[in-house]
């Protein structure tokens, strides 16, 4: 297999892995938690930051671990200059692979838990408190991930991503979508963790809007070039 399919597998994986996590643990909090949201959000949410570290550490030296189109985006742009990072052409495949995965992974999760293996969500989640919660969740994501770059400790990506992550769940209003793949795949699954389809145009473009503001903070905080062969993990090959 060439060098960029192994890349594109690994996203595949890894994208599907990760929303199979949101998606499963969420049932799993649904039927083990049935009258206590707060507790089914932490059942949901804890599963999601072991996995998420997991995938990172697992398929991050082969693909760098994006799992995420706005994250893919930044990168191709920290890198257009330069000449690293992600090409164009490999940033269109990045994002083919983590859409197909994030559809997969909700796939996977509803027949584990012997559901319809495709669903419609109904869980409409539109407000102007959670979109500015998207915005300030993908923001964020971008800030830690460069940040962690700029510096010289994408090592530590798995634990600061996944950590990330973990504390806007509760602290966002939105839950911490923060990935338009993650916020697709979760559109096939009408669970706990699920989204209508009417729902997420404008949770994607929240998140859109909030990878521009925090790939700008960090152009702010951290002025000059950003070494966007270490984004999230270092040095894929």
């Amino acid at each position: 297999m060439s060098v960029l399919g192994r890349r594109l597998l690994a996203e595949f994986i890894g994208t599907a892995l990760l929303v199979c996590v949101v998606v499963g643990s969420g049932i799993a909090a649904q039927q083990l938690s049935a009258h206590d949201v707060g507790l089914q959000l932490l059942e949901n949410s804890t599963a999601t930051v072991f996995g998420l570290g997991i995938l990172i550490l697992t398929l991050g030296p082969v693909s760098g671990a994006h799992f995420n189109p706005v994250v893919s985006v930044a990168d191709w742009w920290a890198g257009r200059r330069a000449g690293t990072g992600l090409t164009t052409p490999d940033l269109a495949a990045y994002i083919g692979a983590q859409v197909l995965g994030g559809i997969a992974g909700s796939v996977l999760a509803n027949i584990m838990f012997d559901l319809p293996a495709v669903q419609i969500s109904g869980h409409h989640r539109v407000t102007s408190g959670h979109l500015v919660g998207e915005v300030v969740a993908t923001a964020g994501l971008i800030a830690v991930i460069f940040a962690l770059a700029r510096t010289g400790r994408a090592a530590l990506s798995a634990v600061a991503v996944a950590a990330y992550i973990g504390s806007a769940y509760w602290f966002t209003s939105s839950t911490s979508f923060a990935n338009p793949a993650v916020t697709t795949g979760r559109i096939f699954s009408d669970t706990f963790a699920g989204i209508a389809p009417a729902s997420a145009p404008a949770f994607i473009a929240a998140q859109i809007l909030g990878a521009a503001l925090g790939f700008t903070l960090i152009g702010l905080l951290y002025p000059g070039p950003v070494p966007a062969e270490n984004i999230v993990t270092p040095n894929p090959s």
